[in-house]
């Protein structure tokens, strides 16, 4: 039966991961992964022989026609990140929308996601948040800024060891007294937590390693 499932992977802490999601790694013909050089190390821990194909950003619009025909054959299929939910800030979703208008099942199995842990872990109010991922690397990223900082609700960020400085600084700029919290390197050895002003995380980033990928969170604006 033609099938596609999401199956996500660990964020860092190879042992974050269901026995559901082995299994089903177990059974497919085949994964498709962001990066085959990461998923294969997880495989090969867990002891999984699946052929593993490549699948991302800057491939998935050449084969997205070719992959939905192979599903559609019989050939179950997983589609996995190199660290959490596919399609969360990753490749997936051109695969899934495909997927869905030729009625084929799509199962997506719960696990890893690396917003959940930070938002919860923060210390700010978690019942209403909303998740930009990353923000535009230039072109529309202030006014961008500027917008999701205008919100009465908390916002969830995604920043890359390059550029964790330059969204700490920007922030610091339009509300240094908002509170946010930083999460480094989660379900690492090195995971990291931080709380305080965006002034405050801000000085304590710049004395400190900005190594590894960042979770912020931010509070939101109090009317």
């Amino acid at each position: 039966m033609a099938k596609l499932f999401l199956v996500p992977t660990p964020i860092g802490n190879l042992g974050d991961i269901t026995l559901r999601a082995i299994d089903t790694l177990k059974s497919v013909g085949v994964i498709l992964a962001e990066d085959t050089r990461v998923t294969k190390k997880l495989l090969t821990h867990y002891h999984i022989s699946t052929p593993v194909r490549s699948y991302h950003q800057h491939n998935e619009h050449k084969i997205v026609n070719e992959l939905v025909e192979r599903i559609k054959s019989g050939e179950l299929t997983a589609l996995v990140s190199d660290a959490g939910t596919p399609g969360i800030s990753d490749p997936g979703f051109l695969l899934i929308r495909k997927c869905k208008e030729e009625g084929i099942p799509v199962e997506c199995l719960p696990g890893a996601t690396a917003l959940i842990p930070a938002l919860v872990n923060s210390g700010i109010p978690s019942d209403r948040f909303y998740f930009e991922g990353f923000l535009p690397q230039k072109k529309g990223r202030r006014s961008r800024l500027v917008s999701i900082l205008e919100l009465d609700k908390t916002v969830v960020l995604y920043e890359s060891t390059h550029r964790i400085l330059k969204l700490l600084k920007e922030v610091n700029e339009l509300a240094p007294t908002r509170q946010i919290s930083v999460s480094r390197e989660l379900t690492k050895k090195f995971e990291e937590n931080v709380q305080g002003t965006s002034q405050q995380l801000l000085q304590h980033f710049e004395n400190s390693t900005t190594k590894g990928e960042f979770v912020v969170v931010i509070d939101g604006l109090k009317i």
